[in-house]
């Protein structure tokens, strides 16, 4: 459930990244797209426990 969430997440973070890229906000859309990448269940999650 709760990887559902973040998974939802991140694609939203991603999808509003890319909209800023293209709209010409270069650094807010970098930003949002990391933000992706550590909130995402894939990859590096700042969520992800280390147990």
């Amino acid at each position: 459930m709760n990887a559902t969430i973040l998974w939802i997440l991140a694609v939203i973070l991603v999808v509003i990244g890319v909209i800023q890229l293209l709209q010409g906000q270069i650094v807010l859309g970098i930003v949002l797209l990391v933000a992706a990448a550590l909130v995402g269940p894939g990859g590096y999650s700042v969520f992800r426990s280390h147990a």
